[in-house]
């Protein structure tokens, strides 16, 4: 997706009280890296901890949780909510995870293996019927990118705070609430085990960066499934 149909996507979807202002300097993921990456398996990366399950809501209404959706792909989680009206917010999250299944796509080898998953944190405004509207806008056809949220508050609290998400309401100097979340923008790299890779910031949220990242996983993984089946082997 283009990054102009992006903001006027974000746009559509954004509390109208506030504006993202024209002098905002774009983050790094919206351009060319102006480094370059490490090759994939040129690095190691080390597992962080183990991510955490949680009830969810699929944007078909259907019950699922966040162990169902882990386990069997690498995944991509990010934590967003649709009204978000910070260009460097939730909707660099949603660019960025859409250049990632473009090039997921075109990869073979990578296209049956990686799962997308937007997880809102606005429950009163982002229902299921919400989420499909904001993911038609990003998901491709037969792309395994799921947007979901949470059946309670209980179990979204439950899961900001195992990924170490902290949430606020914005209010104006009444302390009236205003309609915006403030938040610190994270995206999580997951493996076929349920551990967490990476942990990316805005600095640092790039599809270069994530590909190489998933490569670099992906043929760990490889590599350790060739190894068991030689050992398995040598067994006989």
């Amino acid at each position: 997706m283009a990054l102009g149909l992006v903001l006027i996507t974000c746009s559509a979807f954004s509390a109208p009280h506030h504006r993202t202002s024209e002098q905002t300097i774009l983050a790094p993921g919206y351009a060319e890296l102006t480094f370059e990456a490490p090759k994939p398996g040129t690095y190691n990366l080390p597992s962080l901890s183990k991510a955490s399950n949680g009830e969810l809501v699929t944007s078909r209404g259907e019950s699922t949780s966040l162990h169902a959706l882990t386990g069997d792909k690498f995944v991509i989680l990010s934590f967003i909510y649709t009204s978000c009206n910070d260009v460097n917010g939730c909707p660099l999250a949603s660019y960025v995870l859409s250049k990632v299944q473009d090039r997921i796509k075109q990869d073979k080898l990578l296209r049956d293996h990686v799962r997308l998953i937007s997880l809102s944190f606005d429950r009163l405004n982002d229902t299921p019927e919400t989420l499909k509207k904001y993911a038609a806008n990003f998901r491709h056809k037969n792309f395994d990118w799921q947007f979901l949220t949470t059946p309670s508050n209980q179990a979204l609290e439950q899961i900001l705070s195992a990924y170490n998400q902290f949430v606020i309401e914005d209010v104006d100097d009444n302390g009236k609430k205003i309609g915006t979340l403030s938040h610190i923008l994270r995206v999580y790299l997951i493996d076929q085990k349920r551990n967490i890779r990476n942990i990316y910031s805005v600095s640092f949220l790039h599809p270069d960066i994530i590909m190489n990242d998933i490569l670099t996983i992906f043929n760990d993984h490889q590599t350790s499934d060739q190894l068991g089946a030689s050992g398995d082997n040598a067994l006989r």
